[in-house]
């Protein structure tokens, strides 16, 4: 693919996810099938990708801007779902999928098809949770899916790397299967823990808000590679850096915070929406290298309906082997969300392109392209059927968590107690040593940031003005009550008092307050 047919996917993507989004229409399930039918058209050129450029440049920025907004409280509360789902479930499916395929197809070795296999293990978060949002699925429900999609790359990949290397005759890093995994993981996680903290450490020294954004930008990339480069797993290393540095970045300055938020949301618009027109346009051009590969047409359809079945199903019976466990930890309404929340995407996409075209002697691999064929299908016709049913089986299901309701609402009315008790405090002190309108000014500003935590903002010119205040505050006794707001909040996290999700929602208007603030303090009072 040229940088005009790149160019011309993601702006055609885009503009379908718009028009979609407009009508409120699933924005992945058009692209995917409005990319789809593009393929059919004759004389269409072949659109391809590197599959390293997908797992090194369209892969990562995705993992880190997940991982950037998961609750850390969340990933540690639901830790047991997250790792049956993320780890148990994928091995289940690789073997599953592996043993259908190979039985149904004579041709497919068995590590063919146990490759094919570990390519479609893995689920994909980024369609279910976007169409799950629209549904109003609860917070655990996008907790639990996000969370297990950034376990199960992990270990999808891993399963993969052993899978070609027997399939194609590669010896891999470590022949050891168990001693592979436990390196992976292990180096995965240290080297992104280990460029967070370099990240962390070096941002709030730049002291400007548009390096501060560049730099976490890079850093993605930088941990995906580092670790790629001593045969670690990149995925880990870029979830690490990404739960590292969002858990850490209330300590950053209020105007990067602000900017990074917008940089990952069009980041994400932008690749989605490419990854989803990307996997549509591949179904016409890998069935017909499928068919070039001598494999019937009816036989082709037969096996990757049957495949479908058993991606489609391995889910429901690995969640009813768990059923003890959901039933006592959520309603059952959950456990058939997440059921039918296992939408194939981005990781499957690259795996399938990264079977290798040539084994270590040279000859060329068998079965490349059924196996691609297969997987690609597969991938876009889980989105196109689960990704159809997924809201109304929602709406259907009347899925609703009052008890996550009150929790949340709990959650937020502690802390804006707490924010409001820290500008009292501010405050207090700073009036305890001023004396006529500069402390009749400090209680205004006070009961504004009142106003503003509890969404009832009023418009306190006019009062100011009326009470015949002529003393100005200061911009440095807001950033002070800001900042002591913030302490106060991360405090009350850190305790476990109060939500990853919460902190954020308070600390983005606390942001927006300072914006203003910096920009006309005394016109905003």
């Amino acid at each position: 693919m040229n940088g005009i047919g790149f160019l011309t996917v993601v702006v055609c993507a885009v503009a379908v996810s718009a028009v979609a989004n407009r009508r409120g229409w699933p924005g992945p399930l058009v692209v995917v099938t409005v990319a789809a039918a593009v393929s059919l058209l004759p004389g269409l050129p072949r659109l391809e990708l590197p599959p390293q450029l997908i797992l090194a440049v369209v892969l990562p920025p995705l993992l880190y801007s997940a991982a950037l907004e998961l609750s850390f409280v969340s990933f540690r509360r639901d830790l047991l779902p997250i790792a049956s789902l993320g780890v148990g479930l994928v091995v289940f499916t690789a073997v599953a999928v592996g043993f259908v395929a190979w039985s149904l197809l004579p041709m497919l070795t068995a590590a063919g098809a146990f490759v094919l296999g570990a390519v479609l293990a893995p689920s994909d978060a980024v369609a279910a949770v976007t169409l799950g949002r629209r549904s109003g699925v609860p917070n655990r429900v996008t907790t639990i899916l996000t969370g297990e999609s950034l376990v199960n790359d992990a270990v999808a990949l891993v399963a993969f790397q052993l899978a070609v290397a027997a399939y194609a005759g590669y010896r891999p890093f470590i022949e050891q299967p168990v001693l592979l995994a436990v390196y992976t993981t292990s180096a995965g996680v240290a080297v992104g823990l280990a460029v967070a903290v370099i990240v962390h450490l070096v941002r709030p020294r730049l002291h400007d808000p548009a390096l501060e954004t560049v730099l976490g930008a890079v850093v993605p990339f930088v941990a995906f590679l580092a670790a790629d480069e001593i045969h670690a797993s990149g995925v880990l290393a870029v979830v690490a850096a990404g739960f590292w540095i969002g858990h850490h970045s209330a300590d950053a300055a209020f105007a990067t915070r602000l900017q990074s938020r917008q940089v990952w949301r069009t980041a994400d618009l932008v690749l989605e929406a490419f990854v989803f027109a990307y996997m549509g346009l591949q179904v016409h051009l890998i069935l017909e290298d499928a068919a070039g590969d001598g494999v019937g047409g009816g036989r082709l359809v037969a096996t990757i309906g049957i495949v479908l079945l058993v991606v489609v199903l391995a889910r429901p019976v690995w969640i009813a082997t768990l059923r003890l466990f959901i039933r006592r930890r959520t309603p059952w309404q959950v456990g058939a969300v997440l059921s039918w929340s296992g939408m194939r995407g981005v990781v499957t996409l690259a795996a399938a392109a990264a079977v290798p075209a040539v084994t270590v002697t040279g000859t060329p691999v068998p079965d490349r392209n059924l196996i691609q064929a297969i997987a690609l299908s597969v991938a876009v016709l889980t989105i196109l059927l689960q990704g159809a049913t997924l809201q109304p089986l929602v709406r259907a299901l009347h899925l609703s968590d009052a008890a996550e309701r009150r929790r949340a609402d709990a959650d937020l009315v502690r802390a804006l107690q707490v924010a409001r008790r820290a500008a009292h405090e501010v405050t207090t002190r700073a009036a305890a040593s001023s004396t006529g309108p500069e402390a009749t000014a400090m209680a205004l500003i006070e009961r504004r940031m009142a106003h503003v935590l509890s969404a009832t903002s009023h418009h306190l010119a006019n009062q100011y003005e009326a009470e015949g205040t002529s003393g100005e505050p200061t911009h440095e006794l807001v950033q002070q009550i800001l900042a002591h707001q913030r302490q106060a909040l991360i405090r009350e996290r850190d305790r476990g008092r109060l939500d990853d999700e919460v902190l954020r929602a308070v600390l983005q208007q606390l942001d927006y307050e300072e914006a203003a603030a910096s920009t006309d303090l005394r016109t905003r009072l």
